[in-house]
């Protein structure tokens, strides 16, 4: 088994241990399980199966990991992602008025675009041609439009026909437990604590429960049925003009949100060689892709690679094992369904609150002396949560970018991608709405 393991990842090559990295892969699931509790109670939103999207996100984010730590040997987690999930539901589906099917249709094709990117080796390229400045913004605005969503399932802010929204009652079970995981969250992050949010998930659920808020359902059962989200995406749907906005925003999110991760955490694992590049980074790319493929047949939203890998490298995770412990016990998670069954909305509310803040770190790299790069953020950062659209936001972004920028005399720092994008996104606005 030693052998085996040795050849599969090298792992005394790269100066690691077996058990170092079993306990790097359950640090890094301890991390990010707060996912399978999360995603299933947003998606079902959406009029999706509760049950049946909670398995495909274990699965989802099974087969990530397991191709992720066997093939690339990468010591990096993948399960469906924050802001992408949120995106898949509250404005595809609910706002733009897709049907569920359809939007799995949009991220399976994302998936496929993202597959061919990478095999054809033009991510860089992609990369390379997009401004430093919009992709902070787009962080930063996700952030801001997770911050919405938590607030709102915590009915923290509710709709105000005068004021659009407005504070809501702060005396309600949801608001007061919602608040309490949100500051749990942060005083054992603040205290290194591993896990946070999976345990403020857990601690907010029996506190409901203890005040009967929560029915107790059970905490271990056999799976439940995939069939209501397995194999449901509406490709031909998917092929709607209208929706290549869609595919362009769950494709951009995960390009750059991948290979951000990417850098970031092999650069903390000493992966990267001494020019900076990455080794083995096109099967990486491939394994984020793939996943997202299999998860949209499966019956998820956009599987991607997780910043919280990071925790795991941290605890002296080297190489793909780390990834495949994560992988298995994402398998052994779907065992868990009934508990998932019992975590209400304001439960989540917390973890999506304190994911927000993460995101919201990149506007620390911004330079606010540069009105023509501070002018660009600032309209993601309030049209994608005001909008209730990662994809406007997007869109608003590079459509001010340009304009900005040819306006303040500062056309040099424009490439002819970023200019060709802002008027396809212009095109979309004034033809399509």
């Amino acid at each position: 088994m030693q052998a085996l393991l040795e050849r599969l990842f090298q792992i005394k090559a790269q100066g690691s241990t077996v058990k170092r990295e079993v306990i790097a892969g359950i640090t890094t699931f301890l991390t990010m399980a707060y996912i399978i509790f999360v995603n299933p109670s947003m998606l079902s939103q959406a009029g999706m199966d509760y049950g049946a999207v909670f398995v495909a996100t274990c699965l989802a984010a099974a087969i990530g990991c397991l191709v992720m730590g066997l093939w690339a040997n990468y010591p990096v987690a993948l399960a469906p992602g924050m802001g992408l999930n949120a995106f898949f539901t509250y404005s595809v589906v609910l706002g733009m008025g897709y049907t569920w099917q359809t939007a799995l249709g949009a991220v399976f094709f994302s998936g496929i675009l993202f597959f061919l990117l990478s095999a054809l080796r033009i991510r860089s390229w992609i990369i390379n041609s997009i401004p430093v400045t919009l992709r902070l913004a787009i962080a930063a605005g996700i952030g801001a439009f997770l911050a919405l969503i938590g607030l709102k399932n915590a009915n923290i802010i509710v709709a105000d026909n005068a004021t659009l929204v407005s504070l809501g009652d702060m005396s309600q079970l949801s608001v007061l437990l919602a608040g309490a995981g949100f500051f749990l969250i942060i005083g054992m992050v603040a205290r290194g604590i591993q896990g946070a949010a999976l345990i403020s998930i857990l601690l907010v659920t029996v506190a409901g429960f203890l005040l009967g808020d929560v029915q107790y359902n059970g905490i271990v059962a056999a799976p439940p049925s995939l069939a209501p989200t397995f194999m449901q995406m509406d490709i031909a749907a998917a092929f709607d003009v209208a929706m290549l906005s869609v595919i362009f925003a769950f494709l951009f999110v995960d390009l750059f949100d991948t290979s951000g991760t990417l850098m970031a955490v092999a650069q903390r694992a000493g992966l990267a060689k001494p020019d900076g590049s990455l080794p083995r980074l096109e099967r990486a790319l491939m394994a984020d892709s793939t996943a997202t493929i299999a998860g949209a047949a499966l019956g998820t939203s956009t599987t991607t690679s997780y910043v919280e890998s990071a925790s795991g490298v941290a605890s002296g995770g080297k190489t793909g094992l780390t990834a495949v412990v994560v992988g298995l016990l994402f398998v052994l998670a779907i065992f868990f369904a009934p508990l998932a069954g019992m975590v209400p909305a304001y439960a989540t509310a917390g973890a999506i609150i304190y994911v927000s803040v993460l995101m919201l770190f990149t506007l620390r790299s911004v330079d606010w002396d540069d009105i023509t790069e501070a002018a660009p953020v600032a309209v993601v950062l309030l049209m994608t949560p005001l909008t209730f659209s990662i994809a406007d936001g997007i869109a608003l972004g590079f459509i001010s970018y340009v304009v900005v920028k040819a306006l303040g005399g500062k056309m040099r720092e424009l490439n002819w991608s970023v200019a060709i994008l802002a008027a396809l996104f212009v095109a979309k606005f004034i033809w399509l709405g």
